[in-house]
């Protein structure tokens, strides 16, 4: 880890504008037809990616786009030039990006602080596009860059700091490396008791199950014959081969969900600054299913390209389907658990 702050180096990133990681109107930067209200902001998830004068991978690319760039998204376009697995385009200021890198974060806003936390620690879900999280010294006033924190990714909130520019932070702490981080507190939204109910308890357990296709990139929940979920996933990329010894290729078979972790550390477990690194802290939502390499159902914040294989072996899901399957699966979690163990929902995989 590199570039170390103190508490003045820290006042001088003033240009940085934590608050200025809250989504702000973009209608200034549209071409003169398209300033009206736009439907959306995209997050890019990735290095990089491409502005294209249509909405094909094969026409002319105008400008790239960096990693933590937001884009104004005019119009949502489903292009007859594919690609055929996800055709989903915007129209964006000066062309057309594909959807495939682009996280949705119209929806971010800065968050009210609470004044007090629960001893045990309290589940946050970052509000804002990204926010920086820091370290800090107990022998000086010094504050380390660490982790970028995405929006909707989910965290452990244990404690409350005054930071360096002297408003309230939230100590976050990792599952994974067993640390503590910082992040502003107006960046994280607490997260109500009451939206971590368990869904259909009255449902008998063997009612439930999950089957899995990875020919069609599919999920689908069953209470007895009654299909209550059916949505696109992203499953593991054979072509990988083995991360860390570990095949990438979903694993096919009949399991069981156990255990469920709200807020899971993935990754190398690294501590860097580096947001090209392979970290994904606050993986929302997360039900293993496959005990021996660790595969499990999650959220997914850094991409958008359901019904394509993208992952190390995981089943990725749009992370409000995550939450869904997390509060639907047995074993049932209570809203202060890190981890909740149990012989759970039957999952098949085929």
């Amino acid at each position: 880890m590199t570039n170390t702050l103190n508490r003045r180096e820290f006042l001088k990133l003033g240009s940085f504008g934590f608050g200025s990681m809250a989504v702000q109107p973009y209608r200034q930067l549209l071409p003169p037809e398209d300033r009206v209200d736009p439907f959306g902001i995209g997050r890019v998830t990735v290095s990089s990616i491409g502005v294209y004068k249509e909405p094909d991978l094969k026409s002319e690319k105008l400008v790239t786009k960096n990693q933590d760039e937001l884009l104004t998204l005019a119009e949502a376009v489903v292009s007859p030039y594919g690609p055929a697995i996800n055709p989903n385009w915007y129209r964006v200021v000066g062309g057309y990006s594909h959807s495939a890198y682009l996280q949705r974060v119209e929806n971010a806003s800065l968050s009210n602080p609470a004044r007090r936390i629960r001893k045990a620690g309290q589940l946050g879900e970052i509000s804002v596009p990204f926010t920086q999280s820091f370290m800090t010294s107990k022998s000086s006033d010094e504050w380390e860059p660490l982790y970028r924190l995405y929006y909707q990714s989910v965290h452990w909130v244990t404690g409350l700091d005054e930071g360096p520019n002297g408003e309230m932070w939230y100590r976050l702490s990792d599952e994974l490396l067993k640390i503590d981080y910082l992040v502003p507190a107006t960046h994280v939204r607490l997260i109500d008791d009451e939206e971590l109910t368990p869904l259909s308890e009255d449902v008998p357990e063997g009612k439930k199950f999950v089957q899995v296709n990875l020919i069609e990139q599919t999920l689908t929940a069953y209470e007895g014959d009654e299909v209550v979920l059916h949505t696109k996933v992203s499953t593991g990329l054979p072509s990988l081969g083995h991360v860390s010894g570990i095949p990438t290729d979903t694993p096919r078979g009949n399991f069981n969900i156990d255990p469920k972790v709200p807020a899971k550390h993935m990754g190398n477990g690294q501590l860097t600054s580096e947001i090209g690194a392979y970290e994904l802290p606050g993986v929302p939502w997360t039900c293993f299913f496959e005990h021996l390499t660790g595969i499990a159902f999650h959220g997914t914040y850094w991409h958008d390209n359901f019904g394509a294989r993208m992952s190390h072996g995981c089943v990725n899901m749009r992370i409000e389907d995550a939450k869904w399957l997390y509060r639907w699966s047995t074993p049932f979690a209570e809203p202060g658990d890190w981890t909740r163990s149990g012989f759970g929902t039957r999952v098949e995989v085929i």
